[in-house]
């Protein structure tokens, strides 16, 4: 979600409308330098959170800076009679957030406020996968009927896995593993990307099927 739906992360846009967004900023840093461990950065999150309502977090989602087009973007998959999944590294309670926008399924890190944190919050880029197969696996779907968006490193596993792929702005480790890579802020642009995969991937079976 964070890079891929949302050009800023979770943490930030809480801590923004917590008035503490240095405080978010310099966690973030950390974070990606690696000089905090996860559970360290989740408590430093929950404690800036820690005076928040209920309207603190829906206006920290309804004010964050998201990509162009992810409602339009969702209503457009289901339309098809296709499922929206988002799975992210950030809290679950911002994530499930855009359930109300029309994703079907919604995972993030085992963070909630008031809830005692875990030493596996945090939802490893391994997790992607694992989710990804389930829900492939409940609908008796190949890989090759699913298209996967992200743009930094915790993404790589879901990129060497699944074929179609598309980079949504990506990291520099990220970019090379793509099938396609979108640079923008318009969401439905990069969805289209994604349909030409699948597009060409039918067109490339049925031609298959033709021919044997």
């Amino acid at each position: 979600m964070d890079g891929t739906l949302l050009r800023s992360t979770a943490t930030i846009e809480l801590a923004r409308q917590m008035g503490q967004l240095e405080a978010g900023q310099e966690i973030e840093k950390a974070w990606g330098e690696g000089t905090i461990s996860d559970t360290d950065f989740w408590l430093k999150l929950l404690d800036i959170c820690k005076d928040a309502s209920p309207a603190d977090f829906d206006d920290a989602f309804r004010n964050s800076p998201w990509m162009d087009g992810v409602a339009e973007t969702f209503e457009d998959i289901r339309s098809r009679g296709e499922d929206v999944i988002v799975i992210s590294q950030s809290p679950t309670f911002f994530v499930r957030g855009l359930e109300v926008w029309g994703a079907n399924e919604t995972y993030g890190s085992a963070v909630e406020l008031g809830s005692p944190l875990k030493s596996s919050a945090t939802l490893l880029p391994e997790a992607k996968v694992a989710i990804t197969q389930s829900a492939l696996a409940a609908r008796n779907l190949s890989p090759d009927e699913c298209v996967v968006y992200g743009d930094s490193s915790s993404d790589v596993a879901l990129f060497t896995t699944y074929p179609h792929s598309v980079a949504v702005n990506p990291t520099p480790v990220l970019a090379p593993l793509a099938a396609k890579t979108y640079l923008g802020s318009d969401i439905r642009e990069a969805h289209a990307m994604g349909r030409q995969l699948i597009a060409t991937s039918t067109r490339n079976q049925f031609a298959q099927g033709s021919s044997s």
